[in-house]
């Protein structure tokens, strides 16, 4: 198998850690004849094995309880310590992607078959949030563009959207959140097919906890948090920019691109200084969030002000 875990189970079958660490709590709303299985499932590291992957930042990783604890998922809470809480609510087994559209091969893929398509990698990538605060984080999962080669997309094909699962029953209404579900994003081909975007499913070393976007997130880094979509369930190729749910949302605020741009301040508050999640001080916020040598030629010749 291309993902080598240390155990043999399906990655369907591992516990997330939160899930784990959690265990005794879990273990007693069960009845006792089930309980010696889950402690089976919980007891099996959590961990998925992945080499080192290029690009990764030497800067110190944001601790795990930092990036676990504070999150932007607004279908189990609108505050940043509510999907912690809440996303536990979250069914990840079975899950299926389903990537369709300008394609020649579409696909609908179970979790452990989209892991196939490519070896894991860890790569340390910094983050910059839109309300002023960073994370770097050891994200695991491999380059988009391997997907998008598998079902190989036609020449209609100029952007790939993105899908969120909604839930009603277990997440909040669109009309308590405040926005549209299920979550939409998209980005345009080349932005897509760039080897720093990322297939993510898992961060420090374990599966991804539930508030951070399991079982499988999109990771680009030099965009804003908000543009790594969480919880994917359809992938679409299409001719025209998709919607993206923040700029339906407010279109004056949140542009379709997304791009770190300091020199671009929200309508809210400056984009020219950053704190690091778990830190003080503030620092100066990098133009594409420090990837500019990376990424600066796919906006060569447009206006970065104007295409925010």
């Amino acid at each position: 198998m291309l993902v080598k875990r240390g155990t043999a189970i399906r990655y369907s079958e591992v516990t997330p850690k939160d899930a784990y660490l959690n265990r005794r709590r879990f273990l007693a709303t069960v009845p006792l004849a089930g309980a010696a299985f889950f402690a089976r499932r919980a007891s099996a590291a959590a961990k998925l094995a992945a080499v080192k992957g290029p690009f990764s930042t030497d800067e110190k990783p944001t601790p795990f309880v930092d990036v676990a604890s504070y999150n932007n998922f607004y279908e189990f809470g609108t505050g940043k310590d509510q999907p912690s809480k809440n996303a536990g609510r979250l069914k990840t087994s079975p899950w299926s992607i389903a990537v369709e559209g300008a394609v020649s091969k579409p696909t609908v893929f179970d979790l452990d078959a989209v892991m196939k398509i490519a070896p894991l990698e860890e790569r340390i990538y910094r983050h910059r949030c839109v309300e002023a605060w960073s994370i770097v984080v050891p994200w695991i999962g491999f380059p988009l563009n391997a997907l998008v080669k598998a079902v190989e997309p036609t020449a209609k094909a100029k952007f790939v959207a993105f899908q969120s699962l909604y839930d009603p029953k277990r997440m909040l209404s669109s009309r308590d959140a405040g926005i549209e579900f299920p979550y939409v994003e998209g980005l345009r081909m080349d932005e897509a097919m760039h080897p720093l975007a990322l297939l993510c499913f898992g961060m420090y070393g374990q599966v991804l906890p539930n508030q951070d976007g399991a079982p499988v997130r999109l990771v680009v880094p030099w965009k804003y948090g908000f543009k790594s979509i969480k919880s994917i369930v359809k992938i679409k190729f299409v001719e025209k920019e998709p919607p993206t749910t923040w700029n339906l949302s407010s279109a004056r605020e949140y542009g379709f691109y997304s791009n770190v741009n300091p020199t671009v301040d929200h309508p809210r508050w400056s984009q020219s200084s950053e704190r690091r999640l778990g830190e003080f001080g503030k620092r100066k916020t990098l133009m594409f969030n420090g990837y500019a040598d990376q990424v600066a030629g796919l906006y060569t010749g447009m206006d970065l002000r104007k295409y925010y």
